[in-house]
């Protein structure tokens, strides 16, 4: 029928029966379990790099040498050398002397220690984008160092990061794609199995693709409302 053809009807019949969507249509729950542990893992990497990242960002405002070189030091080497390398030299290098490592354990592990250094930058943008005259003002009050910047600095510095904490949160869940190279049953991986037994790369990766879109949006939809929400306290 003419009218058919022109409302799309015909399209998407012709959609349907293609046997990449239906590949990807009995895959899909499969996907979305990939897509909670893509979830889970990242969302762990980031609280390790969270702590991480405050004692290295406060590290590198410290005037103590030994502190501000260490932290130097470890925030230079992640974000100066490759995940896809720290992912391997971790997993077969340096993980397995130190306990019985798993695929899981390491990629947090790992994605925690890239995602600390990162933070810990923005940390140290956060403290120092707090006026100056924030802690001449708390000193004045008869607080010492650490009591000023615990109360007053880095409450301030909170509100300043979050737009940059987000964005972390959303590239670091893109980046977790790439602990599928040492088989983390996350949503990389699981497309990568996939298509090895189906090879429909386009359909496959696709529906990949949009899981991941979906997700990071929704992150950034989020972020979007709690940086609103600070900026009206």
């Amino acid at each position: 029928m003419p009218w058919v053809e022109v409302f799309g009807m015909g399209i998407l019949d012709n959609i349907i029966s293609q046997n990449g969507y239906q590949v990807v249509l009995r895959n899909l729950g499969y996907f979305l379990g990939g897509a909670g542990y893509t979830i889970f893992i990242t969302a762990l990497s980031l609280a390790i790099g969270m702590v991480l990242g405050l004692f290295a960002g406060l590290g590198k405002l410290s005037a103590n040498k030994i502190i501000y070189m260490l932290s130097t030091a470890y925030i230079d080497f992640f974000r100066g050398t490759p995940l896809f390398v720290q992912i391997f030299l971790l997993y077969f290098g340096i993980l397995p002397v130190l306990y019985d490592n798993d695929p899981v354990s390491s990629a947090i592990i790992v994605l925690g220690l890239n995602s600390g250094a990162y933070i810990g930058e923005i940390v140290r943008a956060g403290i120092q984008a707090v006026d100056n005259g924030q802690m001449e003002a708390a000193r004045s009050l008869g607080m010492n160092q650490r009591q000023a910047m615990t109360y007053v600095i880095l409450p301030q510095a909170f509100k300043i990061v979050i737009p940059p904490m987000i964005n972390e949160f959303i590239a670091l869940l893109k980046d977790s794609s790439l602990v599928s190279a040492i088989t983390v049953p996350e949503l990389m991986h699981r497309g990568d199995l996939v298509f090895a037994n189906t090879y429909e790369a386009t359909w496959v990766f696709g529906a990949i693709a949009v899981i991941y879109f979906v997700i990071t949006k929704t992150i950034s939809v989020i972020g979007d409302n709690v940086e609103r929400r600070l900026a009206t306290d």
